[in-house]
């Protein structure tokens, strides 16, 4: 079978085919008057979300139209039933984006040799021992593994942005005074450095979630199991090493920290939602810890779509949609916020331990509230900071985001689904918190 360009950009007569025809064109003239081709960021656009906008549903459709064929394995049989059952939450991209470019990333099956890097050959036999309160670098032991925590003094600050903030949201208010504690946070996100050492260290090849759900209910840290080895390629082809690790789910992150925790002899967890935004902001009160206003930056202004932006600042300090090229990047790129952390914006969407409500702040104190941990139930977790996808407007020190499991897993071929890799999240990962009480 010959297949075309058009066969799969362009959609079949009778679903809009002239339309289309008429606003690629417009888009390709308006590229070769007034775009220099050098510049495109070729990465960038393959995402589904690119995809959805010149791959047609109709066009897969009309070659395809007996979805169930002969020769279809019984994996196979079962994705197209979910996908006949959902057909106005997916498309066929969701499953078989890389048909038509191909990718020797895109594995389909679980990728068994995922964990095999090795970063060097020394390996540490205790962890760092903590004698005050300052930055220090922790080791993990029986790895050759070790990263950076910055101390974060305690102190007071305003969560939430004003009423008259660009982009705000409602979600980031009311404002409330909040005192948060003294802690350690991680200088950077979890790299797949780290995040590898616990997965070779707690790896469970052919336990069942199930199983391994049950075991992670347990007191016990003997118990601790980690993850099944995921499905095609988490790191996207990207690179690992310093890298964020990406696509763990909130269960995993909260592994990692109680695993982390038994190797270290200290107190690993994710950090609150308040302590992420007081140490995000580094002591500032402005929507950004740099110079700069969401209007400046962002792509949604009519003037900054048509001419651009300066980039200069904030791309010394965030990896965001404008200077990504589509992908995570190691933190050497950026400069450090006022804490000395690096990536609170931007690169990443970051695990926060609260359930996510929308109204949590009214349920503060007007007066001082000191160290909350948010709603003490829910369905979805609070993340922060935004990611390499993001628009500036949704990097402000104050924007809330939330899980999406449901949406996450949504490609996941897995019955029942995986409690440790989202299948369809490719941007968000975590940092780790210290408590501050395991100085000795």
């Amino acid at each position: 079978m010959i297949v075309h360009c058009v066969d799969c950009h362009l959609p079949p007569k009778g679903h809009g085919q002239l339309m289309a025809k008429a606003k690629h064109g417009s888009k390709d003239l308006y590229g070769m008057l007034f775009k220099d081709s050098a510049d495109y960021k070729w990465e960038s656009k393959r995402t589904k979300e690119k995809a959805d906008k010149f791959v047609y549903e109709a066009s897969c459709l009309k070659c395809h139209s007996n979805i169930f064929p002969s020769g279809l394995s019984v994996k196979g049989e079962d994705s197209h039933l979910y996908y006949e059952s959902r057909r106005e939450e997916m498309t066929c991209l969701n499953c078989h984006m890389h048909t038509g470019h191909y990718n020797p990333h895109a594995l389909h099956t679980h990728n068994i040799a995922f964990a095999t890097h090795n970063v060097a050959q020394e390996k540490f036999t205790t962890a760092t021992i903590v004698h005050q309160f300052e930055n220090f670098t922790e080791q993990i032991p029986g790895t050759s593994v070790s990263f950076d925590m910055v101390a974060i003094p305690g102190g007071e600050f305003i969560i939430g942005s004003p009423s008259k903030e660009k982009y705000r949201q409602n979600d980031e208010g009311p404002q409330r005074k909040v005192k948060v504690s003294p802690f350690f946070m991680g200088k950077i996100e979890v790299t797949w450095d780290e995040y590898l050492a616990f997965f070779n260290a707690t790896a469970a090849e052919g336990r069942k979630e199930t199983v391994q759900k049950i075991q992670q209910s347990k007191d016990d840290v003997d118990a601790i199991s980690g993850a099944t080895p995921p499905w095609g390629a988490p790191d996207q082809g990207w690179g690992k090493g310093k890298r964020p690790a990406i696509t763990m789910s909130h269960h995993a992150a909260l592994t990692y920290c109680k695993w982390l925790s038994q190797v270290s002899g200290k107190k690993y967890r994710l950090p609150t939602e308040a302590e992420w935004e007081y140490a995000a902001r580094g002591g500032t009160s402005t929507p950004y810890f740099f110079d700069g206003v969401p209007s400046d930056y962002s792509k949604k202004g009519i003037w900054n779509k048509i001419f651009g932006i300066d980039t200069a600042i904030i791309a010394s300090y965030v990896i965001f949609d404008a200077n990504s090229d589509g992908k995570t990047q190691e933190p050497s790129r950026v400069a450090a916020n006022p804490f000395g952390l690096k990536n609170m914006i931007g690169n990443v969407h970051e695990f926060c331990s609260d359930y996510y409500h929308p109204q949590t702040y009214t349920q503060y104190t007007k007066e001082t509230t000191i160290d909350p941990q948010g709603p003490s139930k829910g369905r979805e977790h609070v993340i922060r900071g935004g990611s390499f996808k993001s628009d500036a407007s949704e990097l402000r020190s104050a924007a809330r985001g939330f899980t999406e499991t449901r949406r996450w897993l949504q490609t996941d071929p897995q019955m029942p689904k995986s409690i440790w890799w989202y299948s369809d999240c490719i941007d968000v990962g975590f940092r780790v918190v210290c408590e501050a009480d395991i100085i000795e």
